[in-house]
């Protein structure tokens, strides 16, 4: 066992949050070791290849997530980070047109009202309810979540001026935002628009990825908290966060190691951090180690088993983490081409065409079966960059909800085929010619993302969204402001406030942790 140099801090893992982490600590003069376990930095925002010659520009579609605000903290412009508008959504519809959900809201409104004169109107209307209550939504998933208890003044005047920010809302607007948080969205968006399509597109980005259906209850949450964020899209898409991020961690002085997997979080004979050791066998000593890993694996796995205190260790079992997505990644000899609709598109939604649709795909995880009308977000990448593959040829990106963890009878090569099959069936139906352009295609399963991006579950936000698994019960009371129990341990990954996605924000609230202290 060999062990190398002194640190003041480490921080396990290279995605968008653990390099956010890495390049605040070190801008503030911190000595700061990244230990990355993959072969290249960025995790599920990472750029990867699945077939020589075509890659997808990471596992994520959420790019839309990071701030302006946080960009600018690390200077991600200075490195590379561009901005870009919003493309346009194509929802797919059988025997229809489809509708083209545009960044711009008017457009959207108008092309809507060409179906339905009530839900173009209602749908300004709900752009623009969205669009009062962002700046208190934008608050939240910017700060580190309020103390269950304050402690000294600083921490009361903080509440103070967080209360202010919800005072700028008209009682009406605070009422209204009272009622319809703690619903499901299907109730909230039914209320809103009659055209099912639309009800049904609108839902579903609030439950992707989660344990939860769009009649589930709280489900309204996650929307509110998707559309309110105030981030940007991402010219690049993930992998060009990461790459912005990667070079600011390393102009600030943090040192990146890759292939090199934590295999234990080293506590001193008092319980603090004392450092790490490697899968290798190499010890490397810190202060302090903030973990970008999702919080079941830190605090049940890396850290010793029987290190913690009983209470804690049930806090952090108690954490849901059940995978309920799939991704498909198609390699074409050409465009994506959907006969309903003229011109390519990069984003598109494909489900049944109403709301109990996407219920109905729920359904089947809670009998451990994948769905046979799965719900799909594509993504075309090679619309806006064609460099990722060949001239003329194209890559499909697909989120499939829903498809569990613990499959009846395993993810075997015949389930993981037949999931395929399942998902290129529901894109044949709007594309099909689809088929006889495919060049390779791979299936990643939960299990795939657990095996191999060390995903407790295969869950991709690193904990389930739910309303029990927000703010201060995120990822459990004890870590809810990134702190452990543990002496000089940090979280500072999705798992933690504000939840999944591509952002560095958790990242950056876990570095100011650090700091603080």
């Amino acid at each position: 066992m060999t062990t190398t140099n002194r640190y003041d801090a480490i921080v396990l893992g290279a995605g968008p949050n653990g390099l956010a982490a890495a390049a605040r600590l070190a801008k503030a003069g911190k000595k700061v070791l990244i230990l990355e376990r993959g072969s290249q930095p960025g995790g599920l925002s990472a750029k990867r290849e699945f077939h020589p010659g075509y890659s997808v520009p990471g596992i994520l579609h959420d790019e839309a997530l990071t701030t302006k605000k946080a960009a600018a903290e690390l200077d991600l412009e200075k490195h590379g980070l561009r901005f870009r508008t919003a493309p346009s959504i194509y929802i797919a519809e059988q025997n229809g047109p489809g509708i083209l959900l545009s960044a711009d809201a008017t457009t959207t409104a108008n092309a809507i009202a060409q179906r339905s004169r009530h839900d173009g109107d209602n749908y300004t209307l709900y752009r623009s309810f969205l669009n009062r209550i962002q700046p208190v939504f934008e608050k939240i998933l910017s700060e580190d979540p309020p103390p269950l208890t304050p402690n000294g003044w600083k921490e009361v005047l903080g509440l103070a001026r967080r209360g202010l920010v919800a005072l700028k809302l008209k009682r009406k607007e605070m009422i209204e935002l009272a009622r319809v948080a703690p619903m499901c969205v299907a109730d909230f968006l039914n209320e809103k628009f009659e055209t099912p399509l639309l009800v049904e597109a609108l839902a579903a980005p609030a439950v992707a990825s989660t344990w939860s259906g769009p009649w589930s209850a709280g489900s309204n949450t996650n929307l509110l908290l998707r559309e309110c964020t105030g981030g940007e899209s991402l010219a690049g898409g993930p992998a060009a966060l990461v790459a912005a991020l990667v070079a600011a961690a390393k102009a600030a002085g943090a040192e990146l190691r890759t292939n090199s997997e934590v295999s234990r979080i080293r506590l001193s004979a008092s319980g603090a951090v004392a450092g790490v050791t490697l899968a290798s066998g190499e010890t490397i000593d810190a202060p302090v180690v903030v973990s970008s890993a999702d919080p079941k694996k830190t605090m049940l796995s890396l850290v010793a088993p029987g290190s913690l205190p009983i209470t804690i260790e049930e806090e952090f079992r108690r954490f849901r983490a059940r995978g309920s997505a799939a991704k498909v990644h198609l390699a074409l000899s050409g465009p994506l081409e959907l006969p309903a609709s003229a011109g390519s598109h990069e984003a598109l939604r494909i489900g049944g065409g109403h709301v109990d649709d996407l219920e109905r795909a729920f359904d089947a995880i809670k009998y451990r079966q994948f769905s046979a009308r799965p719900n799909l977000d594509v993504r075309v990448p090679t619309v806006a960059d064609t460099t990722l593959a060949p001239h003329g040829h194209h890559v499909v990106s697909i989120l499939s909800s829903y498809a569990p963890y613990t499959l009846e009878g395993g993810w075997t090569e015949a389930a993981k085929k037949a999931l395929g099959e399942t998902v290129l069936g529901e894109l044949e139906r709007h594309a099909p010619g689809v088929r006889e352009r495919i060049v390779a295609m791979e299936v990643l399963t939960p299990a795939d993302l657990e095996q191999e991006f060390a995903l407790t579950g295969g869950q991709i936000h690193h904990g389930e969204l739910a309303l029990d698994q927000l703010l201060v019960l995120r990822p459990a009371p004890s870590a809810a402001r990134y702190a452990t129990s543990v002496s000089g341990l940090y979280l500072g990954g999705a798992g933690n406030h504000p939840g999944g996605g591509v952002r560095p924000t958790a990242g950056l609230l876990a570095a100011a942790a650090v700091l603080a202290r």
